[in-house]
C-alpha cells in the first residue's frame, strides 16, 4: 500500500542501516525492530514521517541546520543496554554501618604503606 504523500511534500524510500534514517543530512531515528527494512520517508509540514508496510512508525518535527540527530527513545526500547525510564523510586534508607566495620584512617594509611613495592628498574633492563 503506498503512502498518502501531501502535495509539496518530498517522499522517498529509505532502509535504515542502523536505528536511524539520513534526511538533508540530519539523523532521525526509527525503531530498532526495522533495521535493514524498506521505509518510506515523507517531509512535508516541517515534519518527518516515517511509514512501514503502510503503517506510519515514527514522526519528527524536522530539524534545521546540519548533522544534527533527532532521537524517540522509546525507538531504542527492547536493545541490549538501554533500560526503560522508569518512574524515580524514594530513596532507600541507608542504615548506619556497624562501628566494628570502621577503622581509623591512621590504619589504613599503614596498612597500605606495608603494601608499597619498590622496583629497581636498572637491575630489570640489566637481565
Amino acid at each position: 500500500m503506498a503512502a498518502i504523500v501531501p502535495a509539496g511534500a518530498r517522499a522517498g524510500p529509505a532502509r535504515p542501516a542502523d536505528c536511524a534514517i539520513e534526511v538533508d543530512g540530519n539523523s532521525y531515528s526509527v525503531p530498532w525492530r526495522l533495521i535493514g527494512e524498506s521505509v518510506q520517508v515523507v517531509v512535508a509540514d516541517g515534519r518527518v514521517r516515517i511509514d512501514h508496510a503502510g503503517q506510519e512508525v515514527a514522526v519528527h518535527a524536522e530539524t534545521t541546520g546540519r548533522r544534527q540527530r533527532v532521537l524517540d527513545p522509546a525507538h531504542f526500547h527492547g536493545v541490549a543496554g538501554v533500560a526503560r525510564p522508569v518512574a524515580a523510586a524514594a530513596p532507600a534508607a541507608v542504615a548506619p554501618m556497624e562501628p566494628a566495620l570502621l577503622r581509623p584512617l591512621a590504619s589504613t594509611s599503614a596498612r597500605l604503606a606495608e603494601l608499597v613495592v619498590t622496583v629497581d628498574y636498572e637491575s630489570l633492563l640489566a637481565r
